[in-house]
């Protein structure tokens, strides 16, 4: 059993929810940790690179401290015995793991790093003598495996210490632990085993060829493994590997008219099928379930046409619960998997439901929940009796968030007459005529933006008086398989246009100032918005870029290995001559010369996925241009910025640069 408040449904897509684990790790944090000067002046510390940025006074971080001190809680892990958990939280700057005995419990931590520690988190199967975990360095992203042992409370390194690995996914029997690795070539992801208490153990079973692969299941007499090859997030194949042999064979057919994704996989009980998302003859990915013998594919969920996100059967195989993205609104089913007719309940709080997983009794099942009114908390469901608990109740920083505003979807046609969908949050009533507006682009470019607690953006929206929009724009999931593709290759720009719509559509709502308007985002959402700096600088009013790419080219080029084969799927291969000119020719940092309106440009030093050179030559270039170029880079970050020091001198600089361009 698998829990992670991070997790994707293909490796392609492992980091597409970037914005929403940016603004998780924002409400996360509870410790004040920066210098204040007795100037009254905000110090960076050592490890922060700033150009550009004016000295920011200690009067705005004492009026965002409210918004800056607030908490959540991740499920992480059900004990394999008691009713306890392992979550993940914080009370300083980093996220560590904390155990919870019971519902309402203090929360006691257990690691303490100057990385967060989140991912890969699991006990042993058995008896929960200890726990495994997933860390980096610096957000390098080359995680390495560790046991934590809960009789002497001593850490072990299990892996190398120089790869990237995948978390761990135990074996019925507990004894063994099978996941990927880099460690051959820094390229390819090969599967290894391992007993977590004999580290000597660990060996290579299977050598692989790709980037995408993903350890998903054990067969429930361990003699066999499924993985998921991901091609991008369009395509992805099952295989089950034969343990004893180290072989692999096919599960799910190849060479289809039609590209085909299959999601994370669970073996049924009695081992003869596999559970799995798919959008196989459909346009969005439903529940399936697949006969090994046969390899007959059975949907099971094709009165839902959303896209099934996440799901896990039962210990005992007879219940299966799944959540279900329905247009940006996420909710939780169950499943009778005998029957396979749906068990309705009616009494769940209204939020964003993730993170699903079984207590080993069969009966509890914990999951995630936020929603604009309510940080992240965890809750479970005994599916028994219908009585949902909440085990964690986090901090607002003393807020009370009852009156926050809840989204309202919003509707614009692009230039081919294609509805685009978005969600908007508006400022409180006592902000009165137009109102500037901040559009926040998300990451991906596959991924979603979804409705959830907003953390430290209510200080825009509450103090501020600013309108947040939220675009998905053409190529983000939850809105079809035809929808997700209409951005590939040679169709980016159709997605540069979407936002072109967006701003016109502004410039019709009268209660907008379509003067004042701010464009901002990560990761791909970072590129979205140099595109907007350049594309659109007649229309905005400043731009802020968080470790975004750009140039594709450039990107594909220094993006790690195992990344490059993903990544070209979805944005062209940079290796063909003409794909290489039509990538170049929409570069931002080829269009930098129309970059006249001030740029703050936010990068880690150690980021895998969007290279350092990419944000450094976007800022010598806009330089030359002479309007404001603000520059920010932690030297112990990588692909955004998560420890509390580090996001709170972010955030008071985006607040300070908001302050002199957009609202001013």
């Amino acid at each position: 059993m698998r829990f992670s408040a991070y997790k994707t449904l293909c490796l392609a897509t492992a980091y597409i929810l970037i914005m929403k684990k940016l603004l998780l790790a924002l409400i996360l944090f509870s410790c004040f940790s920066l210098s204040l000067a007795q100037t009254a002046k905000i110090t960076p510390g050592d490890n922060l690179v700033t150009e550009g940025i004016p000295q920011i006074p200690a009067s705005l971080a004492e009026d965002v401290s409210r918004y800056t001190s607030g908490r959540a809680a991740n499920i992480l892990g059900w004990h394999p015995a008691r009713s306890e958990m392992l979550i993940a939280t914080h009370f300083c700057n980093t996220v560590q793991v904390h155990q919870v005995k019971f519902p309402g419990a203090s929360r006691r931590q257990l690691t303490f790093f100057n990385d967060n520690v989140s991912e890969g988190v699991s006990y042993e199967p058995q008896k929960g003598d200890y726990f495994i975990f997933n860390k980096d360095t610096g957000g390098d992203q080359n995680y390495q495996i560790y046991r934590y042992d809960f009789t002497t409370g001593n850490v072990t390194l299990l892996t190398d210490g120089k790869s990237k690995n995948s978390p761990g996914v135990w074996s019925k029997s507990g004894n063994l632990m099978a996941y990927g690795s880099t460690r051959r070539n820094g390229n390819d992801v090969d599967l290894y085993l391992m007993n977590p208490t004999t580290p000597k153990s660990d060996r290579m079973l299977l050598e692989l060829e790709g980037g995408g692969w993903e350890v998903a299941d054990w067969s429930p007499d361990d003699r066999k493994i499924l993985l998921v090859e991901n091609i991008s997030a369009n395509e992805s194949y099952l295989w089950l590997v034969d343990v004893a042999r180290g072989e692999k064979s096919l599960l799910t057919p190849k060479n289809q008219a039609e590209k085909v994704f299959y999601g994370d996989g669970k073996f049924s009980q009695d081992g003869k099928g596999v559970y799995v998302t798919s959008d196989r003859a459909s346009e969005f990915k439903r529940l399936a379930f697949i006969e090994i013998a046969t390899q007959r594919f059975t949907p099971l969920t094709d009165k839902i046409n959303w896209d099934v996100e996440d799901f896990e059967p039962s210990p005992a195989g007879h219940l299966l619960a799944f959540v279900v993205n329905e247009n940006g609104v996420t909710k939780l089913h169950l499943l009778d998997t005998d029957t396979r007719k749906e068990r309705p309940f009616n009494n769940l709080p209204t939020g964003y439901v993730f993170g699903i997983g079984w207590h080993k009794n069969g009966t509890e099942l914990a999951f995630n929940l936020d929603s604009a009114r309510s940080p992240q908390d965890i809750y479970s469901l005994d599916t028994k009796t219908g009585k949902v608990t909440r085990w964690t109740n986090s901090e607002t920083g003393g807020i009370n968030t009852e009156n926050f505003v809840e989204p309202e979807q919003i509707r614009w046609k692009s230039f081919d007459d294609r509805v685009i969908t978005g969600f908007l949050y508006r400022p409180p009533a006592r902000f009165t005529g137009k109102r500037p507006v901040i559009i926040d682009i998300h990451g991906g470019p596959e991924a979603q933006f979804q409705p959830y607690y907003m953390g430290r953006y209510n200080y825009y929206l509450n103090e501020l008086g600013i309108v947040l929009i939220f675009p998905n724009i053409r190529g983000s999931s939850g809105f079809g398989k035809t929808f997700l593709k209409l951005d590939n290759g040679l169709l980016r720009e159709d997605a540069y246009k979407d936002i072109g719509a967006l701003l016109e559509w502004i410039e019709t709502r009268p209660e907008l100032d379509a003067n004042r308007v701010m464009v901002t985002g990560a990761s791909y959402g970072g590129y979205m918005t140099l595109v907007a700096a350049t594309r659109y600088a007649n229309r905005i009013r400043c731009a802020v870029d968080i470790v975004g790419p750009s140039n594709l080219v450039t990107f594909l080029e220094n993006t790690a290995g195992y990344r490059k084969d993903l990544r070209r799927v979805e944005y062209g291969d940079d290796r063909d001559p003409d794909i290489r000119t039509f990538l170049e020719g929409i570069a931002p940092i080829n269009n930098v010369s129309k970059i006249v309106k001030p740029l703050f440009v936010i990068q880690g030093k150690n980021d895998p996925i969007v290279p350092l050179s990419e944000s450094e030559q976007m800022v010598a270039a806009a330089r030359k241009n002479g309007a404001p170029v603000w520059y920010l880079m932690a030297n112990d970050e990588g692909h955004g910025f998560f420890k509390k020091s580090n996001s709170d001198f972010q955030f008071y600089a985006t607040v300070l640069f908001i302050k002199e361009y957009l609202l001013n």
